[in-house]
C-alpha cells in the first residue's frame, strides 16, 4: 500500500459551485496509483463538497435556490459574526457536508457518467479555499 496527500486551493466568485472534477482527476494522476480510496476534505466551515450532476446546468440553479430556501439570510440567527451570510453558510455545509470518498481503479475516478465533484462556496464574497487530498493504494 502507498499514500499520497496534497492540498489543492480553488478561487471562488462568491456564492456558487466551483466544478472541481479535472483538478482532483489530475491529482489523482500526478498520484501515481491505479487502485485505491480518494478522501476529500474541505478545509472550511462555510463552504462544502458534493458530488451532483455535471451536464445540465439547471440543476446547478436549482440546488443553489434550494440552498436558499432551506437556509436563507435573515436576523433571526444569533450567529452573525461575520455578516448575514454567515451562519446560513455554515447550515448549508452542514447539510451538504465537508468530505467525500472515491474509490480509483485503473486510475480514475469511479464517478458515474454525469457525475461531478464540486466546491459549493457558501458565502456571498469571493474566498480562495483549500481542499484536502489523500489517496490510499496501489
Amino acid at each position: 500500500m502507498r499514500q499520497a496527500s496534497s492540498t489543492l486551493s480553488f478561487d471562488t466568485l462568491g456564492r456558487g459551485l466551483t466544478e472541481i472534477t479535472s483538478d482532483v482527476s489530475d491529482w489523482v494522476e500526478q498520484a501515481g496509483m491505479t487502485d485505491g480510496l480518494l478522501t476529500l476534505l474541505c478545509r472550511h466551515t462555510s463552504a462544502s463538497l458534493l458530488i451532483q450532476e455535471n451536464a445540465a446546468r439547471a440543476v446547478r440553479a436549482d440546488l443553489l435556490a434550494w440552498f436558499e430556501h432551506i437556509a436563507p439570510e435573515g436576523d433571526h440567527y444569533r450567529h452573525d459574526d461575520e455578516g448575514p451570510d454567515d451562519m446560513p453558510a455554515h447550515l448549508r455545509a452542514t447539510l451538504t457536508g465537508v468530505n467525500l470518498q472515491i474509490p480509483v481503479a485503473n486510475g480514475r475516478m469511479r464517478l458515474g457518467t454525469w457525475q461531478g465533484i464540486y466546491l459549493a462556496e457558501h458565502r456571498r464574497r469571493p474566498h480562495r479555499r483549500e481542499v484536502a487530498v489523500h489517496m490510499i493504494g496501489q
